[in-house]
């Protein structure tokens, strides 16, 4: 609970934060994401992304993502989870948060960021990781607005590309789902 407060507090602050203020001066919480391929940790940059995580962090303190799968998998991209459980069955979510993709953070690979519909601020609990360096999603592409990087994969990039080979098919009009559910078993901030 102190560490969301963290995270609260730096987002409150960051509007008033000196040029120089660097990923390395903050605190960066690491969550460690369980899935029934392996495990993925990731940092999180608050001061560049304080929405963002601060909702991230919220969904991994209410158990969200529990239960999870990754329901979108493209090779040579990324894999995107976090909304729907191994039966199709969409999660409730919060009210959506506004886009923070002019951070200055990139779309390389292993980083993680937030899915959203054509509406730029219309992210809630989905996340993507890249896989590849996705240039083409670093705002202001592809649509203006670019998409949310909020941290990166510090531990399990093998995981991640493991996961990025599954067999995909096509499930309920959805395509690019994994033919054997890859779950998230837990999401939980790890301590370092």
């Amino acid at each position: 609970m102190k560490l969301f407060a963290l995270v609260l507090a730096s987002a409150a602050l960051i509007g008033t934060a000196p040029a120089a203020y660097s990923q390395t001066a903050a605190a960066h919480p690491d969550v460690l994401i369980k899935t029934s391929m392996g495990d993925i940790e990731v940092e999180l940059y608050p001061e560049s992304a304080p929405k963002t995580v601060a909702n991230f962090l919220k969904y991994v303190a209410n158990g969200q993502y529990s239960g999870t799968i990754f329901h979108r998998v493209i090779p040579g991209f990324m894999i995107q989870g976090g909304g729907y459980t191994a039966d199709f069955q969409e999660k409730p979510t919060a009210a959506s948060i506004p886009l923070e993709s002019r951070n200055g953070l990139k779309n390389t690979v292993g980083t993680i960021a937030m899915a959203r519909t054509s509406d730029p601020s219309s992210a809630t609990d989905q996340f993507f990781i890249n896989t590849v360096d996705n240039q083409g999603l670093d705002f202001p592409n592809p649509d203006g607005n670019g998409y949310a990087v909020f941290g990166k994969v510090v531990s399990g990039l093998d995981v991640v590309k493991k996961i990025e080979q599954v067999p995909t098919g096509n499930h309920g009009g959805m395509g690019d789902v994994p033919r054997t559910p890859v779950v998230i078993e837990s999401a939980t901030v790890v301590s370092k």
